[in-house]
């Protein structure tokens, strides 16, 4: 279905793969607006609970936006570019939760992607950066916002002005990162958290979700107000009625989705 991408499934886990090794999985806008469309189709796939994005090869996650598109284009043409749906919003949009599985460098557009997943976890070999700085330009895909509310303007604006990556170790050690894993294992570690996350209830999911996103964007006071309201309508579905009589009859619950 597509040409620069991969797409997995293990069992109630989609794994979608960046499958431009040659390119260190750069981001074009043909592999952006495949993105899109993978994002609609797993959307839409009741199968699929749990998202991980990962790049293909052991390099890069994605080393960030394919450059050679820069060239040429106007002020404009670039705006017009960047104002239309864009695989970033996307998927911090996806109402399934979504693994950024980081297997090598994560820079730029890459590392905005990530940064538009809900958990991120990196092998011990991987380097994170915002090096657009040094093309003259800035981050365009959500960086200087997501960036900042994930580890604070300070370490932000350090990043995104000098340009300079980061070992796994250090985006760990800011909440970059979640998990630094050993690079053999990332594929397997990752996966078991996937699947530990897939086993819940995708309504609570869903909800849960939404309530986390509404605290990191928005006042103490209308983040819980959501919160209540998310709550109750989580008492409207079969998963809820499944979940309390499992806890009640002390065995595993069996969630639907419904």
């Amino acid at each position: 279905m597509y040409e620069n991408l991969l797409v997995e499934k293990h069992e109630r886990v989609a794994v979608l793969t960046i499958n431009r090794p040659n390119k260190l999985n750069a981001l074009n806008i043909a592999t952006r607006n495949e993105i899109l469309a993978a994002l609609d189709a797993l959307q839409s796939d009741a199968e699929v609970r749990v998202l991980v994005i990962t790049g293909a090869g052991d390099k890069a996650f994605i080393a960030g936006a394919d450059i050679g598109e820069f060239a040429g284009q106007t002020a404009l043409s670039q705006r017009e570019v960047m104002t239309q749906r864009r695989a970033f919003d996307a998927m911090e949009a996806f109402p399934k939760p979504v693994i950024a599985m980081i297997n090598g460098f994560c820079l730029g557009g890459g590392l905005e992607l990530a940064l538009s997943c809900d958990i991120r976890v990196a092998s011990e070999q991987a380097k994170l950066g915002q090096p657009e700085i040094n093309l003259g330009v800035i981050p365009g895909g959500g960086g200087t916002q997501r960036l900042a509310h994930l580890v604070g303007e300070g370490k932000a604006m350090e990043m995104i002005l000098t340009g300079e990556m980061i070992t796994a170790a250090e985006a760990h050690a800011l909440g970059l990162v979640n998990h630094v894993f050993a690079h053999a294992e990332l594929r397997e570690k990752t996966m078991a958290l996937a699947a530990r996350i897939a086993e819940k209830s995708p309504v609570a999911l869903r909800m849960a979700k939404e309530a986390v996103k509404t605290a990191a964007r928005s006042g103490l006071d209308e983040g819980l107000r959501r919160e209540v309201d998310l709550f109750a309508l989580c008492f409207a579905s079969e998963d809820k009625e499944e979940g309390v009589r499992a806890f009640l009859e002390k065995r595993k619950p069996n969630f639907v989705g419904r």
